[in-house]
């Protein structure tokens, strides 16, 4: 990390001390100010330029939790050193607020996310569910096709060779329920889009300190942050994810209710097996063995698991309180 000190002395002029860490940002920290350093190279400038429009006009709103871009001597959002891209994020060090009620915090950052005031581009998720979901089946279904006529090269080959088609049959399950609802029902004004981020966990908004970092972000529909909390906090808490998720809705509902189509997208969202797809990808994608490893052991368990991730999906509704004949919500008949 002297390495990145020197970098933030000579082209931030920023002299910072301590180092800092929480989650996957590595940092430094100077008097009440933490300076995170991010590898830029997978980022697009004109991305990271909405991002950092983003996170002025949050903080502008009053939510002092949001991370801020800092700008080199010359004025630039990257800094090139050492054969590497990087930007920096200063945050105010904050303690993360009691896990309690972070449902209500979600909805209230989701209606100032609404206010944004100029157009996106670049971060913009809205509508793109069905085609990105897509995509992400063509390829592995691709990848599957070419595998299908040789031994598999390891117990993960033999694992993924085997499952793939039921999580295809689920995530054309997931696009079909997406599309039904585009058709049948009309957004309201609670469906206009908002700040949400790639994957919303309990993990997102820091764990050591207060930390929102738009490098997370993307510009789309709500239902998606609530969605991936209920998928997260389902697969980290298998037996006992209940009470949480009765708790999460009822106090982001407080704030923000649920609509209709709302409620339709989180499902379509939930139905596909984003859990299942990040791991096989990364399994390929990696060339470290002790990704590789994890990952193995990651996807048998999904596979141990199928049966109660059936009955997580076929029971949603009922588990969250959601009242589904006066919603007309459809069910996907095979999961019940």
């Amino acid at each position: 990390m002297e390495l990145f000190q020197q970098m933030l002395e000579n082209q931030y002029g920023i002299k910072a001390n301590s180092e800092v860490t929480d989650g996957r940002f590595r940092g430094f920290q100077k008097n009440n100010d933490l300076y995170f350093v991010l590898n830029a190279s997978a980022y697009d400038p004109e991305e990271l330029q909405e991002l950092n429009m983003l996170s002025r006009f949050m903080y502008g709103t009053g939510d002092w939790s949001v991370s801020q871009l800092c700008l080199t001597k010359d004025g630039n959002i990257l800094c090139e050193w050492e054969e590497g891209r990087y930007c920096v994020w200063e945050s105010r060090k904050q303690e993360p607020p009691e896990p309690a009620k972070l449902g209500r915090r979600l909805a209230k950052f989701h209606q100032r996310g609404k206010l944004v005031p100029f157009k996106l581009e670049k971060v913009n998720r809205i509508g793109q569910w069905k085609q990105l979901w897509e995509r992400r089946l063509d390829q592995m279904e691709s990848v599957w096709n070419s595998m299908l006529y040789q031994p598999p090269e390891s117990e993960f080959e033999r694992m993924f060779l085997e499952s793939f088609p039921y999580y295809m049959g689920l995530a054309e399950n997931s696009i079909q329920y997406l599309v039904d609802t585009e058709i049948d029902e009309r957004p309201s004004e609670l469906d206009s889009g908002t700040i949400c981020h790639d994957r919303f966990s309990a993990k997102s908004w820091g764990t050591q300190f207060y930390i929102k970092n738009p490098v997370d972000w993307v510009f789309d529909h709500r239902a998606r942050d609530v969605a991936e909390w209920i998928r997260s906090n389902y697969f980290i808490n298998t037996q006992t994810y209940q009470p949480g998720l009765r708790q999460f809705i009822k106090d982001y509902q407080q704030r923000s209710p649920l609509s209709v189509f709302s409620w339709r997208l989180l499902y379509a969202r939930l139905l596909f097996p984003l859990h299942y797809f990040d791991c096989v990808e990364t399994y390929f994608i990696t060339g470290s063995e002790q990704e590789k490893h994890f990952r193995s052991d990651q996807l048998r368990k999904y596979l141990n698991q199928t049966q109660e991730h059936e009955g997580f999906l076929g029971h949603f509704f009922q588990m969250a309180e959601v009242p589904v004949r006066r919603l007309k919500l459809p069910r996907v008949e095979w999961l019940y």
